[in-house]
């Protein structure tokens, strides 16, 4: 055979097996984004929730956060609220996970009772703001399948866009597309389409800071209801991590007693 059409033949043998579908490319840069984000132990926050209605009326809460890194499953959470009045004390606690329905609770003051949310009920609104239960559980990798559309730009920055279909089957969601930043591998951007697959929110990650030299979060974060009107900020007024949490500070039990 002659040496010419030997080294094609073996360019096309290469080719083909190092050849990625949309799919295993979506997933290798998923797969990717979690390894980068994984190490971080345990994180402590305080978070101001601003609430916008369609008449730009705006109402103000503010929080506190725990969470503890599970390694192999989804994280522990808990969110605990400190103002205004009418909702002080109110507790959320999530159990995410990789492969099954996370478990969630909330412990609502008035009623001094905790209240397991249903696994058909996590696309339902947190606290009367734009983001879901299931948004604010950890994204482990398996909660989703994956394509790859393209690589483009959003705000002058180099960007993966990649397609993730919820496992979940009482997801919210029918489908998301997410803007990943190249360097950072974190969203910048997040489109979410509703059941029907009509176009639902828009999430955006703003202000981003790196901690502990390796660990890439996010100071600002909006969700935009496009059939609503409504909108809801987050914003990270403090973030420490490796504070020596264990699961005994995330117990449902201790949801009463949170602080």
């Amino acid at each position: 055979m002659p040496r010419n059409i030997l080294v094609l033949l073996l360019l096309l043998i290469n080719t083909a097996v190092v050849a990625q579908t949309p799919e295993e490319r979506g997933l290798e840069i998923a797969k990717e984004a979690d390894k980068r984000d994984t190490g971080w132990s345990d994180q402590k926050s305080t978070t101001r929730m601003v609430l916008h209605n369609r008449h730009g009326q705006t109402s103000i809460r503010k929080m506190h956060n725990r969470s503890l890194e599970i390694i192999g499953d989804g994280d522990k959470s808990i969110i605990i609220f400190d103002q205004p009045r009418d909702v002080k004390g109110t507790a959320f606690l999530s159990f995410s996970h990789a492969k099954k329905p996370d478990d969630q609770w909330l412990y609502l003051p008035a009623l001094k009772r905790v209240k397991r949310i249903s696994s058909n009920n996590k696309s339902g609104p947190f606290m009367g703001s734009e983001f879901a239960y299931e948004d604010l559980s950890s994204q482990e990798v398996d909660k989703y399948t994956y394509k790859f559309l393209k690589e483009d730009k959003l705000d002058g920055r180099d960007v993966f866009i990649i397609e993730r279909f919820p496992s979940y089957k009482h997801s919210g969601y029918k489908r998301q597309v997410a803007y990943l930043d190249k360097i950072m591998y974190q969203p910048l951007k997040i489109i979410f389409y509703d059941r029907k697959n009509s176009l639902y929110k828009t999430l955006y990650f703003k202000k981003y800071h790196k901690h502990l030299n390796r660990y890439w979060r996010a100071n600002k974060m909006q969700m935009i209801n496009h059939q609503s009107g409504k909108s809801t900020e987050l914003i990270w007024e403090s973030i420490s991590f490796k504070n020596g949490f264990n699961d005994a500070d995330f117990n449902r039990s201790s949801l009463k007693r949170a602080r």
